[in-house]
C-alpha cells in the first residue's frame, strides 16, 4: 500500500469512527424500546454521521496545516498533509465533496423527519467546518469538548430516535442517553488533546488540555465516564430488569482502567488508549440497542 493510500486511510480517522456510530445506535435503541425502530432511516443515520465525522477529520486535516498548527512528526497519527502524502488541494477537495455527498444523504431523511431538518443538516455541516475553520475555530479555543457532546451525542441520538419515531415522546429515555453517549464522545477527544498538549501548546492552539492541563483533563475523564454511566442508569433502571445494569458495571470498570492509562501513558503510548475510549463507547451503545429492544 502506497504512503498515499495510507494517509487518506489516516485522515479518516478510522479508530475514532465508533463515536459517530455510537450516536446513531444508541438512538435506534431509544425507537426500538417505543416500538418504531426503522431499517432504512436508521442506516440512513447511521451513514450520514459517518460521512459527517470524515468530513470533519479532513477539515481538521487541512486547517490546521494551512494554520501552520501541525508539524512533521507529531505525536499523534500521520497528518498525510503535513507530511506531504496528499497536497492541501487534494484535501480541501475531497472535504468539500463529501459534504455535498453527505448532505446529499442526509436530505433524504427529511421524508420521515420532516422539513425542519434541513435547518439541523445546515447545523451540523457547519460544524464539521466550524470545528476546525472559520474564524473562530471551536477546536483552537476550549470549545471542542462541548461541540462533541452536542452533535456526536445529543443530535444523534435525538434525532436518530425522532426520524424512526416521529414523536418527543422519546425525550424521558432518549434525552440523559444522549448526554451520556455525548460524554463518552467528549473522552475520546480528551484523550487526542492530552496527548497532543504540548504540540498544541507550542504552535497557540488553546485546547482544553493547554488551558486546564493534564491533571485537570484526567480528572474530567474519570468524571465523564461515570456520569455517562450514571445518566444511562437512570433512563433505564426502571425499564428492564436490574440485572441489565450489569453492562454499565462492565463499562465502569473498563473506563476506569483506561483512565489508568490515561493518567501514566505519555506521547504516541497514548494512541491506543484513544481508540480504545471509541471502541468502548461504541460497546456501551451496542449494549443500551440490545437493552432497549429486549426490554
Amino acid at each position: 500500500m502506497s504512503a498515499q493510500i495510507k494517509s487518506w486511510i489516516e485522515a479518516m480517522r478510522l479508530r475514532t469512527l465508533p463515536v459517530s456510530v455510537a450516536g446513531v445506535i444508541a438512538g435506534g435503541g431509544c425507537a426500538a424500546y417505543y416500538g418504531s425502530f426503522r431499517i432504512l432511516p436508521f442506516t440512513i443515520c447511521l451513514v450520514f454521521a459517518v460521512m459527517a465525522q470524515i468530513v470533519s477529520n479532513f477539515a481538521n486535516e487541512y486547517f490546521d496545516f494551512r494554520n501552520g498548527l501541525d508539524k512533521k512528526g507529531r505525536e499523534g497519527f500521520r497528518r498525510g498533509v503535513t507530511e506531504g502524502d496528499i497536497t492541501p488541494k487534494a484535501m480541501l477537495t475531497a472535504t468539500l465533496l463529501l459534504l455535498a455527498v453527505a448532505c446529499a444523504v442526509g436530505c433524504t431523511l427529511i421524508y420521515w423527519g420532516g422539513w425542519k431538518l434541513i435547518l439541523l443538516g445546515i447545523a451540523i455541516a457547519v460544524f464539521a467546518l466550524a470545528y476546525s475553520a472559520g474564524p473562530w475555530p471551536l477546536s483552537h479555543h476550549g470549545l471542542g469538548e462541548v461541540a462533541v457532546i452536542v452533535f456526536f451525542g445529543v443530535v444523534p441520538v435525538l434525532f436518530t430516535a425522532y426520524v424512526q419515531t416521529a414523536s418527543w415522546e422519546i425525550i424521558p429515555v432518549a434525552l440523559p442517553i444522549s448526554i451520556a453517549i455525548g460524554l463518552m464522545g467528549a473522552n475520546v477527544l480528551i484523550v487526542n488533546n492530552y496527548r497532543d498538549m504540548d504540540d498544541d501548546k507550542a504552535v497557540g492552539k488553546k485546547t482544553t488540555a493547554v488551558i486546564f492541563g493534564r491533571r485537570t483533563m484526567g480528572t474530567i475523564y474519570f468524571i465523564n465516564g461515570i456520569l455517562a454511566v450514571v445518566l444511562c442508569v437512570v433512563a433505564t433502571i426502571g425499564r428492564a430488569p436490574v440485572m441489565w445494569q450489569i453492562g454499565a458495571l462492565i463499562y465502569a470498570n473498563l473506563h476506569y482502567m483506561l483512565w489508568v492509562k490515561l493518567t501514566h501513558y505519555e506521547g504516541a503510548q497514548l494512541n491506543p488508549v484513544l481508540g480504545q475510549t471509541a471502541m468502548l463507547m461504541f460497546g456501551f451503545s451496542l449494549w443500551l440497542l440490545l437493552l432497549l429492544t429486549v426490554n
